[in-house]
């Protein structure tokens, strides 16, 4: 009796460290999948007001996140390409590109904790991508080295970001790196005569207080 029950203690010590690696593993290979798919595959005061309400629970979401990346994380190779973990079920609508650290991840529609699990979410009432107005894009900043919006701090003003819908692919340039409160829904704004992208994600990474927001334009 004492000797299955050593063994079964052995089998749940060696489940518990396996998990961290196991999850990684199922995660990039779901990203694989969706990008293998994606390659073979007017903003009123409603929508303005819309748009804000998901911002303002993008906090809930990131803090959700934060908790959960509490648990051992595997990191990956600093000159790794950063990854994504995709959800079944999930389509992209683009693919994000920053080719300074080697980011290249599938962009769904709606910020929900299943879609931002899974890769960047763009908010969806907010402007469409490329178009003129101020297209958001939300993602978790985990805390392995490379994962999702984890190097987005490294990203400066000059900057390239490349972002490929199935009929385009527009470029934008940073022009501006802040941090700010949670509450501050000022980097929604826009105008109506420049194209805007806004990548939006949490800061610090560890206990997030603020949001680490990357201004960029065509």
């Amino acid at each position: 009796m004492k000797r299955i029950l050593s063994y079964t203690l052995v089998v749940i010590g060696l489940l518990i460290l396996l998990y961290p690696k196991a999850s990684e593993w199922y995660d990039n290979r779901q990203q694989d999948k969706l990008m293998a798919e994606w390659e073979d595959a007017t903003f009123d005061e409603t929508a303005q007001q819309q748009a804000q309400q998901q911002y303002e629970q993008l906090t809930e979401l990131f803090n959700e996140e934060s908790a959960a990346t509490d648990v051992p994380v595997v990191s990956t190779p600093t000159d790794a390409p950063t990854t994504a973990p995709v959800a079944q079920k999930i389509a992209s609508i683009a693919t994000l590109k920053i080719d300074k650290i080697k980011l290249k991840l599938p962009v769904v529609e709606g910020a929900t904790q299943k879609n931002m699990k899974s890769a960047t979410a763009h908010l969806k009432e907010t402007t469409a991508i490329g178009e003129v107005g101020n297209a958001a894009i939300a993602g978790h900043r985990m805390r392995a080295k490379g994962r999702l919006f984890n190097r987005l701090g490294e990203v400066a003003v000059g900057d390239k970001i490349v972002v490929e819908t199935k009929d385009q692919t527009y470029t934008y340039t940073v022009y501006k790196v802040s941090i700010v409160e949670p509450t501050d829904v000022s980097v929604l704004n826009y105008n109506n005569k420049d194209k805007l992208l806004t990548l939006i994600t949490c800061d610090p990474i560890v206990n997030p207080t603020h949001r680490l927001i990357i201004h960029a334009k065509m």
